[in-house]
């Protein structure tokens, strides 16, 4: 027997679950679910089945024909996987486990009202990516296992929600169908309200319509993105494309969630950039929901595909320049990587090993940029039309199956005949670092851009001429490739002209804020830690209190700040987010 993921306890020799039916009732004021799972297998079964569960009380495990109960147990659990559920089977083809979520669940944030925008009523919802489903219900918690679930959820009759999944009746309970991997299961209840942004779009976040109406203008290309994506991917299989902006805390800036994305409100910067992220999630519905990696060790199959996706229907949308910048971004962001990993290269190839390995404490931009830059390297040698031919046939091959990186290896090769002569294939997936024949982007804006940041080394600023129809990420890639030695007083100087401590686009404020730090400029702490204190996405927080706690003698000072700040904002994160930065500060404080 052995397991078929590093991040699960699942075994090869069992049966994987085609449906699991939830009855979930939401009590609020001790933050617990207490729920049943029926799960239903393929066939008959005899003998142990091995399911994942964390932080889960189980009450029970039930034949649901006679209610006659059945032998199970539940090792003391790992501090990655959780704990080890096993369930005795007779010839058993399906089971019921009652049970209880904890207040600690990994997946699950309760916000108390004052945590809320109307700061009137409670909300709570899930971020199951990526080994977190098992602390909401137990089951087979990995990418290789798809299966179709139904669940209904008892809420406070003041409240509502949404789901990943097709609504079957809205009122008592709610209810709700899906089909996808287990990290892709997702619910958010609160006070919510929706405005229609297109045929096939809501957007909902709580009732507050200054937010919703930021958020629909912001997402008003959403069709126009949907309809590109078909173009290039093949027909949309999703029916619905909803969109779910959460509170601040929300730990990532999407979950492509099906039929229900989910965003963080930092997104809403109010010039339409926010929808390259929309753009992203759009494009996990043909890579990654249709075709997912079958661990987190080929994570690259799924975000390294997006976010090539993600820049062809950014390309489209919003034009060259628009992609380029995008790609700027992300090739900064790569090289950063590169050298944030350099004593753990491991985590630098895009087939990598995960033994042993918390996937939160390794997500990283690499399987997202080298994963582009890879097919970004194909495309370049087999020209564009045969690139998108071979695109739309690998998703129309392998739609709703889970696939590695072996086996898409070998797709390629039989279907793009000698792309391993020219393309060295294990050096890009096996190998550690940035191949050579990677490729910083090339265009006008781009390079204009870089010009600016390098002559800033020699003492020149911005003037305002040059930079009046700058948006975020024009700023965001200068402020990037600024050398990270800078005097205090050029920091001064540089946000007196342009007030970028003050940006609603927290790309441009963190990256501005990165640069106050290393110049040691303290007259940017405050604004630091009202950051900090004021939104929970990893993207901001990880290299935020990273900035302050690494280094030698010194950063004293900064030490103590990022032991505070934390301290106090810790209950306003996601678990996800709390054990990310526990991580980083156990490292240097």
């Amino acid at each position: 027997m052995a397991p078929i993921d590093p991040h699960s306890f699942t075994e090869s020799t069992h049966p994987l679950a085609t449906h699991i039916s939830l009855s979930l009732f939401f009590d609020f004021p001790s933050s617990t679910i207490h729920a049943s799972a029926l799960l239903t297998l393929p066939a008959p079964h005899s003998g142990p089945l091995s399911l994942d569960a964390r932080a889960l009380t189980v009450h029970s495990v039930l034949d649901p024909q006679s209610s006659a109960p059945l032998p199970f147990s539940l090792s003391s659990p790992d501090p990655i996987k959780g704990c080890h559920l096993t369930v005795s089977l007779s010839n058993h083809s399906s089971f019921l486990i009652v049970y209880s979520t904890s207040p600690s669940s990994s997946a699950l944030q309760w916000l108390s009202p004052p945590q809320t925008f109307n700061k009137t009523l409670p909300f709570v919802y899930t971020q199951c990516q990526a080994i977190h489903a098992r602390s909401v219900f137990p089951c087979q918690d990995t990418p290789a296992a798809r299966v179709r679930y139904a669940a209904k959820l008892n809420v406070p009759r003041q409240l509502s929600a949404v789901m990943s999944a097709r609504h079957v009746d809205r009122r008592d309970p709610i209810a709700g169908e899906g089909a996808a991997p287990p990290y892709l299961f997702a619910f958010a209840v609160g006070e919510l309200g929706f405005r229609e942004v297109g045929p096939r779009t809501r957007v909902y976040s709580e009732a507050v319509p200054a937010v919703l109406e930021s958020a629909a203008t912001e997402f008003a290309s959403t069709e126009d993105m949907i309809r590109q994506g078909e173009a290039l991917f093949g027909p949309y299989e999703w029916e619905r494309f909803d969109l779910l902006v959460l509170p601040p805390s929300f730990p990532y800036g999407g979950m492509e969630n099906p039929r229900m994305t989910f965003l963080t409100p930092t997104v809403l910067k109010g010039d339409s950039s926010g929808a390259q992220v929309v753009a992203h999630e759009l494009a996990h519905s043909w890579t990654g929901n249709l075709i997912t990696n079958k661990t987190n060790e080929h994570f690259w199959l799924n975000e390294g595909f997006t976010t090539y996706a993600e820049r062809r229907i950014v390309e489209a949308v919003q034009g060259e320049d628009r992609a380029a910048l995008n790609i700027g971004i992300g090739w900064r962001g790569l090289n950063k990587e590169m050298e944030r990993f350099k004593d753990n290269l491991e985590v630098t190839k895009l087939k990598t090993n995960q033994e042993g390995v918390d996937p939160d404490d390794v997500y990283s931009e690499v399987p997202y940029e080298k994963g582009f830059q890879f097919l970004w390297r194909i495309e370049r040698q087999v020209g564009r039309p045969a690139f998108d031919e071979f695109l739309k046939k690998y998703i129309a091959t392998f739609k709703f199956q889970s696939i590695d990186t072996d086996t898409f290896l070998d797709f390629l090769k039989a279907n793009l005949p000698g792309i391993e002569k020219e393309v060295d294939l294990i050096l890009w997936t096996e190998g550690t670092g940035i191949p050579p024949d990677a490729y910083e982007p090339v265009s006008s804006i781009y390079s204009k851009i870089v010009s600016m940041a390098n002559e800033f080394k020699l003492g020149r600023m911005p003037r305002e001429d040059e930079v009046a129809d700058w948006q975020g990420q024009e700023w965001e890639l200068y402020l990037e490739n600024l050398p990270k030695s800078i005097e205090a007083s050029q920091i001064l100087e540089l946000n007196s002209r342009f007030r970028l401590s003050e940006s609603k686009d927290y790309e441009v404020k963190v990256a501005f804020l990165l640069l106050a730090i290393a110049s040691k400029c303290k007259e940017h702490y405050v604004e630091v830690e009202k950051t900090l204190k004021a939104v929970g996405r990893k993207k901001y927080l990880v290299p935020l209190y990273s900035a302050l706690v690494e280094g030698g003698p010194g950063k004293e000072e900064e030490k103590i700040l990022a032991k505070r700040v934390f301290a106090e904002a810790r209950d306003t994160y996601h678990p996800i987010a709390q054990g990310v930065i526990e991580t980083i500060l156990s490292k240097h404080i």
